[in-house]
């Protein structure tokens, strides 16, 4: 497209209404490829981060970037599907003013839930909650209170299966496209973890594996731990050694009781989730292997 026809750059730089991401193996030519082509296409970039990762020799992007001569995604996308053939490269446009739709899961423990409900509530979050699931009925009140659909799905050994079936329906059914387990308490299955690869984000204390069971705090309390500590993940079918996202740490000492303990763990998961689906949601995550780049 001829540049004479592209209208003139603003000159109040608004945030990036569209994203690339891409990963590949690293070259020569990569970065100026992707700027040729925005170029070419009437696109002004207006953020980019990058990443080679030398022991792999992986390369990562993220670009955001205004379309000036009005091309649509489809297009942009068509029209760089050969340079992403050339390179071997994963790549993925975004409209980053497109909020994820998002489905939440939870059992017993409500806090990460009312901390997501209230960011959410209030535009913290770029995804748009379609619903909450529970294996309990407990946060049914707050759920509804927040104009959400509540779903009870409850399971045991036997019926895991059907009420995987049902979530899986229910995500369909919604257009979900992230999952978060906001302290759900059960183990999905394998087969579950591998068709939403990358898009379920979980919560769990930083003590796994050194304190394992359903009270860790009290183990963490009677070892004399001296750091609280909260971890957010993508899940696999590898309990609780997903690629991580974020982490968070505060000090704790010999004055505080267990109670103490669990306040500052809870405190932090909430924070770290938020920080993650956050993230996840505006398309800073990209997949490294076992790891994750993220462009803050």
């Amino acid at each position: 497209m001829p540049t004479d026809l592209i209208p003139p750059v603003s000159p109040e730089r608004p945030t990036a209404p569209l994203l690339l991401t891409l990963s590949c193996p690293d070259r020569i030519g990569i970065v100026a490829d992707v700027a040729s082509f925005l170029v070419e296409q009437g696109c002004n970039i207006i953020e980019s981060a990058q990443y080679g990762d030398h022991e792999n020799g992986r390369f990562f992007l993220r670009t955001g970037f205004e379309s000036l001569s009005g091309r649509k995604l489809p297009e942009l996308e068509a029209a760089f599907a050969p340079i992403a053939a050339r390179h071997a490269m994963e790549a993925r446009f975004y409209d980053a003013r497109r909020k994820t739709p998002t489905l939440i899961m939870v059992s017993r423990f409500g806090h990460c839930l009312n901390d997501l409900l209230f960011r959410w509530r209030i535009g913290a979050l770029p995804i748009e909650v379609k619903a909450v699931v529970s294996n309990h009925t407990d946060f049914r009140e707050l759920v509804e209170q927040s104009g959400l659909p509540f779903h009870h799905l409850p399971v045991t050994a036997a019926t895991k299966p059907a009420q995987e079936a049902a979530l899986e329906a229910l995500a369909a059914e919604l257009g979900v496209e992230l999952i978060v387990l906001a302290r759900y308490m059960q183990i999905l299955s394998p087969q579950l973890c591998a068709r939403h690869a990358g898009r379920i984000i979980n919560i769990h204390h930083s003590f796994l594996p050194s304190f394992v069971g359903a009270r860790p705090y009290h183990a963490a309390h009677a070892r004399g731990v001296k750091l609280i500590g909260a971890t957010a993940h993508y899940v696999t079918e590898d309990l609780d050694e997903g690629p991580i996202i974020e982490q968070a740490v505060e000090r704790v000492s010999h004055s505080h009781s267990v109670a103490d303990y669990i306040a500052v763990g809870r405190d932090l998961e909430a924070l770290v989730l938020a920080r993650a689906v956050k993230w996840h949601a505006e398309h800073r995550v990209l997949l490294n292997g076992r790891r994750t780049v993220i462009f803050h």
